[in-house]
């Protein structure tokens, strides 16, 4: 990844979050999907409601109409634009930061310290719009008669903090952070090192196809130790019971449903995460590759 180095830090957050925004967009069916299955809990019949990826989507385009896999787009996006720039684009000047005095490719350990840095601050940052946006996504199609609990993001910043207070948009930060901290730090680690070693080969040139595959691996080795800690953060967020805490929902998680209940939703997590890290590392790299061959045109 060292075209970065010719990018100013601004410059790399700007791109990160356009970039970000642009998986986000793709790949938030996926992630509604998803939302919906580690929400849902079998009804008096023990029965579930949906039965897997494309029964969530297939239900959601029939009853709710086409659109409904689009919600929380928008806080999605706010999401991204204020997560990404911080988690990704500052990812390689914290790294570089801590691998001042040392030469050489930087060791797993100065990859894992700068991942978790940037993640953890951009998370703070951007909490409430995970809030807002898990929120939105988790309102399914309602009886006749009934009104949603928000009408867009605004509404619904605005009716989080009148019913629940400012620490509203706050809900679940525990769980959103360790979510965060092992999925965000895991993905930009991941795809550093993956796309470090493929380029190491004989195989791999620095172009789409290594770019597709590191983003790949990414997304699975982000999907594989996060979903746990996912669908707690989830949940919790999902609840409107004030003072819910990460620890009560992953104890009745465990007790009702059993272990397999934190990695419900594992295959549309994998494939929400996994296109998304495809989707956003693409084109991040495009985006660099062409403002450094426009520099050295502009140079020549």
């Amino acid at each position: 990844m060292s075209i970065s180095n010719e990018i100013s830090p601004f410059l790399q957050m700007i791109m990160s979050g356009t970039a970000a925004s642009t998986g986000e967009l793709c790949t938030i069916p996926f992630d509604t999907a998803k939302v919906r299955l580690q929400n849902q809990v079998p009804n008096s019949q023990g029965l579930l409601q949906y039965r897997g990826l494309l029964d969530v989507l297939k239900q959601m385009g029939r009853d709710e109409g086409l659109s409904a896999l689009w919600k929380g787009s928008s806080a999605g996006v706010q999401r991204q634009m204020a997560f990404a720039p911080i988690r990704i684009g500052l990812y390689e000047p914290v790294r570089n930061f801590y691998m001042q005095g040392k030469s050489g490719e930087p060791d797993i350990f100065t990859r894992i310290a700068a991942g978790l840095t940037t993640s953890a601050i951009g998370i703070t940052i951007a909490s409430p719009t995970d809030v807002v946006k898990v929120r939105l996504q988790a309102e399914g199609r309602l009886p006749e008669g009934a009104t949603r609990r928000y009408n867009g993001s605004i509404d619904a910043y605005k009716k989080i903090i009148r019913n629940e207070g400012l620490g509203g948009l706050w809900t679940g930060y525990g769980a959103n952070l360790a979510r965060n901290c092992v999925v965000n730090a895991t993905e930009l680690v991941a795809y550093d090192s993956a796309k470090a070693f493929f380029l190491s080969t004989e195989y791999f040139q620095d172009n789409i196809f290594t770019h597709i595959a590191s983003g790949l691996s990414a997304g699975l080795a982000a999907t594989l130790l996060g979903s746990p800690i996912d669908v707690i953060k989830t949940r919790t967020m999902a609840s409107s019971e004030a003072g819910v805490s990460a620890m009560q929902v992953a104890i009745t998680t465990l007790k009702t449903e059993g272990p397999l209940a934190f990695y419900k939703g594992f295959i549309p997590n994998f494939a929400r995460i996994g296109s998304w890290n495809i989707v956003t590392w693409v084109t991040l790299e495009k985006l660099k590759s062409l403002y450094i061959a426009n520099q050295n045109n502009d140079e020549n």
